[in-house]
C-alpha cells in the first residue's frame, strides 16, 4: 500500500515548535531521525522539481510492518526507494523494507533503493541496492 506521510517543509521550524536544540536532538536520536527524514524528503522533492518526468512521492508499508520511507514513482511504471538513517553505519537488515518493496512492484519496475546514511563510503548491498552518503545529495559524485 502506498500512502503519504506528512513532513513539516521547515526542520529548523519543527525545531522550535518542539523546543529543541542541537544538543538536544543528539540526545534524541529517533526525534533526530525523524527530522532527517523530513529534510531529505523535502530536498528529494526540491531536485525532482527539475525533473522532465512528473515524479509522485509516497510512503511505503505493508502488513508485516516492512517500510520504506521514501518511495518516487516515475509515471506509472518506475519506482524507487530512499530510507534515510540517522547513523554513520549501514547493516544488511536496514534494507528490509527495500527488498520487500522490490519484491511487491517486481524487478521490472523497480529501478533501485538506497540508504541514506551518515558516513563516508557508496556500498553496494545488492541487486539495485545502495548505502549512501546523504551529502551525496548535494555533491558530485
Amino acid at each position: 500500500m502506498k500512502t503519504p506521510k506528512i513532513h513539516i517543509a521547515d526542520t529548523g521550524l519543527a525545531c522550535a515548535l518542539l523546543r529543541v536544540d542541537a544538543p538536544g536532538l543528539m540526545a534524541d536520536r529517533s526525534l533526530l531521525g525523524r527530522l532527517l527524514e523530513t529534510f531529505v524528503f523535502h530536498e528529494l522533492r526540491r531536485q525532482a522539481s527539475w525533473h522532465d518526468d512528473l515524479l509522485s512521492f509516497y510512503h511505503y508499508r505493508d502488513r508485516d510492518g516492512a517500510e520504506v520511507d521514501i518511495v518516487i514513482e516515475r509515471g506509472t511504471m518506475d519506482v524507487a526507494g530512499v530510507e534515510v538513517k540517522a547513523s554513520g553505519t549501514v547493516t544488511g537488515t536496514d534494507f528490509r523494507g527495500l527488498r520487500k518493496l522490490k519484491e511487491t512492484v517486481g524487478s521490472s519496475r523497480f529501478r533501485g533503493g538506497v540508504v541514506l546514511y551518515d558516513g563516508e563510503a557508496s556500498v553496494r548491498f545488492g541487486d539495485g541496492l545502495y548505502a549512501v552518503p546523504i551529502r551525496m545529495l548535494w555533491e558530485n559524485p
